[in-house]
C-alpha cells in the first residue's frame, strides 16, 4: 500500500487507550506529510501534540544535558497527548555529537510508555535499529516499549520527489 492509498485509513491513535504508532518506508514516499496531518487531527480533537524530528530532540535534550535541565526537558517531551518524533534514522550528526543520544532517546520513550501516544516515523529496518542505536540491548529496550501496544504501518512506494524529477526532465 502505498502512503497514498493508507492516507484515508490511518486515524488518530487511541489516545486514551495509550496506542502508538510506527510509520516504517522508504524517503520520499509521503510518511512525514500522512503523520502531520495526523498530528493537525489529533489537535482539532482537542488533543495537546508535540511535533519533532529526532534530530531536533537530540539536540534539545544534549543542550539540556550541558544545562542540566534534563529532567525539565524529559518532562516536557512526557506531557503531550502525542508526541510525533519523524525523521527518526536521519540524526547521524547528532548520534555522534553526543555519546548518549540513544539513551537520551529511550528515556523519552520509557516515560511515556503505556502513558501517553508516540508517533514514529522512520526509514530505519526494525532489524537494523541496533546499528542505528549503537548498543543492541537499549535498542531491543526502545523497540519493546514502542511497539508493545503500537500500530505498525510500513508504507511502500515510489518516491514523489524522484518522480517529480522525472516529470521535470521530460517535459510534455
Amino acid at each position: 500500500m502505498t502512503a497514498f492509498e493508507a492516507a484515508p485509513f490511518i486515524k488518530p491513535p487511541a489516545l486514551r487507550g495509550v496506542s502508538d504508532l510506527i510509520m516504517a518506508g522508504w524517503g520520499g514516499i509521503g510518511k512525514s506529510h500522512i503523520i502531520q496531518a495526523l498530528g493537525q487531527k489529533v489537535c482539532v480533537q482537542g488533543y495537546r501534540v508535540l511535533y519533532r524530528t529526532s534530530a531536533e530532540l537530540l539536540s534539545d535534550l544534549t543542550a539540556s544535558l550541558a544545562d542540566k535541565t534534563l529532567p525539565a526537558r524529559l518532562r516536557y517531551y512526557t506531557r503531550p497527548d502525542l508526541l510525533i518524533m519523524d525523521e527518526f534514522g536521519f540524526d547521524r550528526i547528532e548520534r555522534t555529537e553526543c555519546a548518549q543520544a540513544a539513551h537520551l532517546l529511550y528515556k523519552i520513550i520509557a516515560s511515556r510508555n503505556q502513558k501517553r501516544s508516540t508517533a514514529l516515523v522512520t526509514n530505519v529496518d526494525f532489524d537494523k535499529w541496533g546499528e542505528y542505536l549503537t548498543d543492541g540491548p537499549l535498542a531491543m529496550a526502545f523497540l519493546d516499549r514502542l511497539i508493545e501496544r503500537a500500530i505498525i504501518l510500513k508504507v511502500k512506494g515510489k518516491s514523489y520527489r524522484a518522480e517529480q524529477a522525472k516529470g521535470a526532465d521530460n517535459p510534455a
